[in-house]
């Protein structure tokens, strides 16, 4: 395919949000000519991949993250989860999971996007090797054989460029995607997570809450400074309600829903609500193309895997292609696919069949998840599995996870 574009790169990432600048500035430090695409500008209040919502990291993003040098700087920002409580609202089974019973110093931690987005934005612009277009938005895709046309427009200017691979980093609904003719399939959840900041009488001291109410899962998770980041699974119109609604009626009804484990709720802080839905793509890859994060699969909050998800896209993708003399190749792409499909999988359905297990309401599906509750709370080995969930499905862990450079 012949093409007028202006510049060449070994890489466009199309998506300059968590997962898309994690790979990036895991490739600044390789030969390869890579270009990162961002449709807001990071510092942006409107940035929606670095707002006000919580990210919890499993210890496998943690030591990504310090791989790639960036968790120092959040460490400070981040709230240790050593305890984690799951109950079933109205029923007399919950477990419990200490980190220290497994030799951890925790299980993760919690993080706001926006400290994140900062910190990855900031390390890329220090050390350099990857080139920034943002604000600039990608309007069109051409695949070809050898490479991939992109148009973009930035300020009043249409740039036309070519890469050997395009990363697909943008999002659920990612234009790459679509342009590589990948499919995806859907299922929405009719729900709602509402998501603030919530200050209760007792310090939240590391211990995060899961709790499984009639309208969906309700997580209280620690902050690095006391307070809780609540995600509230809701139906739509009541979500809106309870969004719109006073500080005071709020906390009341927040209060009936989730108990007083940690005492009154006493402040909320800013209220937002995200339409919760599955979205997996029916294939990772095409023509010179890879889908990693959301693009790839966009997952209900109820494990809290998405994000720890797509940084492992995003680690293996980038060892594979860190010493690559055409990154966009057949094989190597493949290779991607095969080494993404059991971890990627695993959680989709891990994901979807929790939040169906604890939305049925019928009774003996009641009975049967509170006395695997109380199983669970007395089995060390369920209690091992479930701590090491954040470090994937199945397959190798890839060398950013080891601590390990991406070369050898």
């Amino acid at each position: 395919m012949s093409t007028a574009a202006e510049h060449r790169y070994d890489v466009a990432i199309a998506g300059g949000g968590m997962v898309g600048a994690s790979l990036a500035l895991a490739l600044s430090g390789t030969a390869l000519r890579v270009l990162l695409i961002e449709a807001v500008a990071p510092r942006s209040a409107a940035q929606p991949s670095f707002d006000d919502r919580t990210t919890a990291l499993g210890n496998g993003a943690r030591r990504i993250l310090e791989t790639l040098g960036v968790w120092d700087a959040l460490a400070a920002h981040a709230g240790a989860i050593t305890h984690i409580h799951v109950s079933d609202a109205g029923h007399f089974a919950f477990a419990r999971l200490q980190a220290r019973a497994h030799e951890l110093a925790a299980f993760g931690y919690t993080v706001r996007n926006r400290d994140l987005g900062r910190e990855l934005w900031q390390a890329l612009q220090q050390r350099g090797g990857v080139e920034l277009a943002s604000p600039a938005r990608v309007t069109d895709v051409s695949l070809g054989t050898d490479f991939v046309q992109l148009t973009l427009q930035q300020a009043e200017a249409t740039r036309v460029i070519g890469a050997r691979l395009v990363v697909a980093a943008d999002g659920a609904h990612s234009l790459v995607k679509q342009s590589a003719g990948i499919g995806s399939r859907s299922r929405d959840y009719a729900q709602v997570a509402l998501v603030a900041n919530i200050k209760a009488a007792r310090r939240a001291a590391g211990i995060a809450y899961e709790r499984f109410t009639e309208s969906g899962p309700l997580a209280l998770l620690p902050l690095h400074d006391g307070a809780f980041t609540v995600v509230w699974t809701l139906a739509p119109q009541l979500a809106q309600a309870m969004q719109s609604c006073g500080a005071s009626e709020f906390c009341q009804q927040l209060q009936r829903s989730f108990g007083w484990r940690a005492g009154r709720i006493e402040q909320v802080g800013e209220r937002s609500g995200y339409p919760l839905s599955l979205v997996a793509a029916q294939a990772s890859t095409a023509a010179r193309v890879a889908l990693i994060g959301n693009a790839a699969q966009a997952l209900h909050p109820v494990a809290a895997q998405g994000f720890n998800l797509g940084l492992r896209d995003a680690a293996v993708l980038a060892e594979l292609i860190a010493a690559a003399a055409d990154p966009g190749e057949a094989a190597l792409l493949a290779q991607f696919a095969q080494r993404r499909a059991a971890d990627r999988d695993g959680m989709i359905a891990f994901t979807d069949r929790l939040v169906r297990l604890f939305g049925d309401q019928r009774a003996p599906l009641i009975a049967a998840r509170n006395l695997a509750l109380l199983l669970f709370d007395v089995s060390p080995p369920a209690k091992r599995a479930l701590s090491r969930l954040s470090w994937g499905f199945g397959g190798a862990l890839p060398r950013l996870s080891r601590g390990l450079a991406l070369l050898p």
